[in-house]
């Protein structure tokens, strides 16, 4: 499941929230620290891990 990094606007906090691709886009996220619904998403790493085939 993918990771959505994001930044209250109001407070300054920068939090993470795993969820869903499906529940991502409908979601209303909050700040954990103030409640703010004041959130931008902020660009994150990505990294997959896979096996190599022979």
């Amino acid at each position: 499941m993918p990771e959505y990094a994001y930044r209250c606007a109001a407070c300054g906090k920068s939090f993470a929230k795993t969820m869903g691709i499906m529940k991502h886009e409908t979601a209303k996220v909050s700040c954990p620290k103030c409640s703010s619904k004041r959130v931008r998403q902020q660009i994150a790493r990505f990294a997959a891990i896979t096996k190599k085939k022979s």
